[in-house]
């Protein structure tokens, strides 16, 4: 990618000098001219980056059957000791993932000012934007940069990381250089899952860790407090739809949530003050009493009334019925198809035409796990530390 970059500006730089020995109009006809051809140059410079990185290898089951054949065993060593002595561990570690490949696309973008060329990170080009992919590619990790993509605000509360560096610091022994951090996180993921009794699923690995990690890339992610319609929408843009949504929300059957997370829901959500009406008479002076207005925010309680530890279906029905303590979660009652995605699960007595959810949710977590992946060395690297650029 950097060749095809450096040929284009050294392009573009020859075509500049030409231009400032001309009159004032036909430098500015030249100008558009040439910033029309800088569009197709620059999309052709994409394409060409992704044919290249496809090419090169893909994700697959068993990639590392052959060049480190213990790497999930020891992923999941790591996991099953992390989870025995925290029982929140399986979804922190769960969280991880989903955070790792949500967060929006990096675009690089080219500035215009006379007849002279500036690189920036994020500057528009004439109203085009140029696009590569940001997703599962272990950007959530590195913590050495003060703008590096932890440190968003979209992040905060994600936590695991030790999880991940101890494994890598073992596999970086037996098998130096072989498995990407990316990597490690999508396994530890399927294992968290295993561990609270969920599925356990076969996991795409051939990741590779990404060159970017930057703090503007996760204002995007989705929030507790954005419309069922947002919500979608966010969805829409990784090329996940309404099922993923509902499905990997499911993933709120294990884990815990803080009051601050339910202030506003339980005390300001209508005009004048008071609680969301979609709460359930039953649930709403639990969560008042478990979370008092000038309580502790940071107070913790569990997403899953009821059932906190244990990875099932259960999320599911207490969101139809009102037992949602998330205000995302409530949200998927707004919409009618996601609506009848939740409705879809429950209340048929053929379980041979019901759906399963375990199977949607391996599912929606094989086409995260796919979301903006590198698999070529020419898009991506084997970190040998999973917090840092390799130099």
């Amino acid at each position: 990618m950097h060749i095809f970059i450096s040929l284009f500006l050294e392009s573009y730089t020859r075509s500049s000098q030409k231009l400032s020995h001309t009159n004032e109009k036909k430098h500015t006809r030249s100008v558009g001219r040439m910033n029309n051809t800088l569009i197709v140059m620059c999309t052709m410079i994409i394409s060409c980056c992704k044919i290249l990185a496809i090419s090169e290898t893909s994700l697959r089951v068993g990639f590392y059957d052959e060049t480190c054949p213990d790497a999930e065993s020891i992923v999941n060593g790591f996991v099953k000791d992390a989870a025995r002595f925290d029982n929140q561990m399986p979804a922190i570690l769960l969280r991880l993932h989903f955070h790792d490949c949500f967060v929006q696309v990096l675009s690089l973008i080219f500035f215009f000012k006379s007849t002279q060329l500036s690189w920036f990170h994020l500057v528009l080009i004439n109203n085009a934007w140029f696009e590569f992919d940001q997703g599962c590619d272990g950007s959530i990790l590195i913590d050495d940069d003060p703008i590096s993509e932890k440190l968003a605000e979209g992040h905060q509360g994600v936590k695991g990381f030790d999880v991940i560096e101890n494994a890598k610091s073992r596999l970086e022994f037996v098998c130096p250089g072989v498995v990407s951090c990316a990597d490690i996180v999508a396994i530890a993921a399927r294992d968290a899952v295993a561990f609270t009794f969920g599925p356990f699923y076969e996991v795409e690995t051939g990741r590779r860790d990404g060159f970017v990690s930057n703090v503007s890339l996760a204002d995007n992610m989705p929030d507790f407090r954005d419309s069922i319609q947002l919500l979608k929408q966010k969805f829409f843009d990784k090329g996940l739809n309404e099922k993923d949504l509902v499905v990997l929300s499911g993933a709120h059957t294990i884990g815990t949530t803080a009051c601050f997370f339910l202030m506003d829901r339980l005390y300001n959500f209508v005009s004048g003050g008071g609680p969301d009406p979609s709460i359930d008479p039953d649930l709403l002076p639990e969560l008042m009493e478990t979370c008092p207005p000038n309580g502790d925010t940071d107070f913790r309680l569990p997403i899953d009334h009821n059932s906190r530890d244990t990875f099932d279906d259960l999320i599911l029905d207490n969101i139809r019925s009102g037992f949602a303590v998330l205000q995302s979660d409530a949200k998927l009652m707004d919409d009618r198809v996601t609506k009848q995605i939740l409705d879809s699960y429950f209340g048929s007595s053929n379980q041979s035409v019901q759906p399963s959810f375990e199977t949607d949710f391996v599912n929606s977590m094989i086409k995260m796990g796919r979301i903006g992946v590198k698999t070529s060395s020419k898009t991506g690297e084997i970190r040998r530390v999973c917090n840092t650029f390799n130099d």
